[in-house]
């Protein structure tokens, strides 16, 4: 059903101002996105995630916004984009925006009101205090960059709230003009085609820190007041949330399937890489177990590597400095002490076979794959860059100047090309993996296809199975009658596995090599899983 079409869908993130550069001004826009949009169809992708692309300071990469209902004009006009939302659904790709609105920017007209009249309709648009709060050196996202969480504003003659960077105020949800104003938002660009928003920093904006300690309380009461004003414009409406959440605060944020739709499982993300980092399956498996089943209806999001750090926030210490060790070793590859701000496939030694697992688990787990732009073709990391901007290079084409990202002279372009070394655009690019069926985007590409044939990986019934073997992860996903059996060797060693027949429901033929397993021996199933090996199983009678 189209209302559901994110249960089974394939996402890719993509920054606009990175991705494609349409008239070789050095920054990546609309025209440049319409361009490539035949190589996302190619790839098998559902929807497209854009990352800001309203008008913007840019001093936090676009998440800063200063107007809401606008294109920023270095990457078109909202002709441009509503073109490419077409030409997009005409190839059967939907498109989702940022939802961003637990904060604006310092420049937004509406803090610019707030601050110079005490009395504007606008002030009470931001949460103001007329003395330091005691807990402003509290509650910091970006740990080391910033000091506070209350700045003084010379302008207003007080003190206002941010939970991230001191020029990105943040809204006041409590007020209901905020929340009309949030309404008239996504009206907007749901009447320009868009399919979904993905919310940036849930918990912050239902935090409502200008409300009454009681009506805190009623804060995720929000989000079903969202959803109800969403889902009555847009009956295939999703809300995609970015909430890091641990397994207790689950229910609170999907309800009874009357709140979001989907949200990132970073529970899962980080058990995941420390399982990839002790070659063990138990830490994933246990990080599923904690989690407590969702409304039928609702979705995860599994994803490997984002446009920002990989957060490790909510393993021990001990767990993240394990992870650390594995894949961010140096200082210069962590941040915020809690994350590592490298891309995949540097992470992975760009071990083929590693990131072919990596990417096998990302498809298999229960839930939506969201995939990142040019890990597709193992792109690289500039360390180089500043903060967050280390994975955010731009994506790379061909062999051609700037990777083809742009004709732009390399100095003007938004962000480096990476050009040097086994990552730079002369090795990793798109069209010399086109011509190659042995690389990692036509296997990908294979991949994407194979699990859009089996609607069990987005809607199917998951049940954890013992492998015999701490090395590998087995589970079996179940819909409509039919099972598949999904193993994950995480170690780099081989490794023999044992299933119980019952368990695997007579799954015996590998549907990504075209091979059966050796006939069952005294009712269990044996095979050889070689190195960080992963096979996909069916029912499927010999013929």
């Amino acid at each position: 059903m189209a209302e559901h079409w994110y249960k089974n869908a394939l996402i890719y993130c993509l920054d606009v101002r990175t991705f494609a550069d349409g008239n070789g001004d050095g920054i990546g826009d609309f025209d440049g996105l319409r361009s490539r949009l035949h190589y996302l169809a190619g790839l098998n992708i559902d929807a497209v995630w854009l990352q800001p692309f309203f008008p913007s300071p840019l001093r936090d990469n676009g998440y800063d916004i200063s107007d809401y209902y606008s294109v920023d004009p270095s990457l078109g006009t909202l002709g441009d984009f509503v073109e490419c939302v077409r030409q997009a659904r005409n190839l059967g790709i939907r498109v989702m925006v940022d939802l961003v609105v637990n904060h604006t920017s310092i420049d937004h007209p509406w803090f610019q009101a707030a601050r110079t009249d005490p009395s504007s309709p606008y002030r009470d648009y931001y949460v103001w205090s007329p003395t330091r709060p005691p807990d402003a050196d509290q509650g910091m996202v970006f740990e080391g960059e910033q000091r506070t969480t209350w700045s003084w504003d010379e302008q207003a003659g007080a003190y206002y709230y941010h939970r991230f960077y001191h020029h990105e105020p943040e809204l006041n949800i409590a007020n209901p003009a905020v929340r009309r104003e949030i309404e008239k938002i996504t009206g907007f660009w749901l009447q320009l085609g868009v399919s979904g928003f993905r919310v940036d920093a849930l918990p912050f904006v239902i935090e409502m820190k200008g409300a009454p300690p009681g009506r805190r309380e009623q804060s995720h009461e929000y989000l079903r007041e969202l959803r109800h004003h969403v889902q009555t414009l847009c009956g295939e409406v999703c809300l995609m949330a970015e909430a890091n959440l641990p397994p207790e605060e689950v229910e609170d944020y999907f309800g009874q399937g009357d709140k979001i739709h989907m949200c990132f499982n970073f529970w899962a993300n980080q058990h995941l890489f420390l399982a990839l980092a002790r070659g063990q399956a138990e830490p994933l498996l246990r990080a599923y177990r904690q989690l407590p089943p969702i409304p039928p209806l609702c979705q995860w999001n599994n994803f490997l590597r984002t446009h920002d750090e990989l957060d490790l926030g909510r393993l021990s210490q001990a767990q993240r400095q394990e992870v650390f060790e594995a894949f961010g070793p140096q200082p210069q590859m962590q941040l915020y002490g809690r994350g590592i701000r490298r891309r995949l496939a540097p992470m992975l030694g760009n071990d083929r076979r590693r990131l072919e697992l990596a990417h096998s688990l990302m498809l298999t787990l229960p839930g939506t794959p969201v995939l990142r732009y040019g890990d597709e073709i193992g792109m690289g990391d500039d360390l180089s860059l500043e903060g967050r901007n280390s994975v955010r290079t731009p994506m790379q084409w061909s062999a051609e100047r700037n990777g083809g990202f742009s004709t732009a002279p390399p100095r003007q372009c938004y962000l480096p090309v990476i050009a040097e070394g086994e990552y730079g655009y002369r090795t990793v690019n798109v069209e010399r993996q086109r011509r190659d069926p042995d690389s990692l985007l036509d296997w990908l590409e294979r991949m994407l296809r194979r699990r859009k044939e089996y609607r069990q990986f987005g809607e199917g019934a998951c049940s954890w199975l013992d492998s015999g073997r701490p090395e590998v992860l087995a589970h079996r996903l179940e819909h409509g009658g039919r099972s598949l059996v999904l193993l994950h060797n995480l170690s780099a060693g081989e490794v023999p596995v044992s299933l119980p027949v019952e368990a695997i429901d007579g799954c015996n033929h590998d549907i990504l090599s075209d091979r059966y397993c050796e006939a069952p021996r005294e009712g269990r199933l044996h095979m050889q899983m070689e190195p960080y090996g992963y096979h996909w199983l069916e029912r499927h009678e010999r013929t």
